[in-house]
């Protein structure tokens, strides 16, 4: 990893909702808002931005643990702004806080947790579980 990193590091996902990003399950729409699911992926997203200028070649980040409580819902034509802040870096270990915003309104708040780890190690991680 290369250094640099430090705990207040922030980084931004925008987001217009569209119906793709309805909760939805087999293709039937449950509620026509922004689900948990496109929540989680912005909150990776916005999380992994962090870590992509301190990657080196021959590392990847992996998520580890998500965390996320679903606060209220989203309309469709909303934009939603999700904020990763660092909160704690251990080793190849980082911590983030995620924050889902449309407008002022607070819409959801989380953990994300990634491990930077060298992509031979995560090749080999994913070989094995195929082999089990």
């Amino acid at each position: 990893m290369k250094p640099g990193m430090k705990v207040g590091d922030t980084a931004v996902v925008e987001a217009v909702v569209t119906p793709d990003m309805f909760a939805q399950f087999e293709g039937n729409v449950v509620h026509p808002v922004y689900s948990t699911v496109s929540m989680v992926y912005h909150m990776e997203w916005a999380s992994r931005k962090i870590i992509l200028p301190y990657l080196e070649d021959h590392e990847e980040g992996m998520g580890a643990a998500v965390s996320v409580k679903h606060i209220a819902p989203t309309p469709e034509g909303s934009t939603v702004t999700v904020t990763a802040t660092l909160t704690e870096l251990r080793d190849n270990i980082v911590i983030t806080k995620v924050e889902a915003k449309e407008g002022e309104r607070v819409v959801g708040v989380g953990e994300v947790k990634q491990v930077i780890l060298p992509k031979q190690k995560i090749h080999e991680m994913i070989q094995a579980s195929l082999h089990s």
